[in-house]
């Protein structure tokens, strides 16, 4: 499996412990080769060496708080 591979995740998967609305452990976008800021270093996850992607998209704030939520009552 490549690295790509294993910091790729749903946007509707599980929290990490370094996810903020702000920012994602891994990418969670459906297709990176969309995104904007795609490999660009320091700030796409595939490119940084903590693997967090410090731009995620748009709805992430909106799915940050829903899966915060679903956290707190499993």
């Amino acid at each position: 499996m490549n690295k790509e591979n294993e910091i790729r995740f749903p946007l509707t998967a599980p929290l990490n412990e370094f996810d903020t609305e702000k920012q994602t452990y891994g990418c969670r976008h459906s297709n990176p080769e969309i995104c904007n800021s795609c490999y660009i270093e320091k700030i796409c996850a595939f490119t940084s060496s903590d693997h967090i992607c410090k731009k995620p998209s748009k709805s992430w704030v909106k799915f940050y708080q829903k899966l915060l939520i679903k956290g707190k009552n499993d």
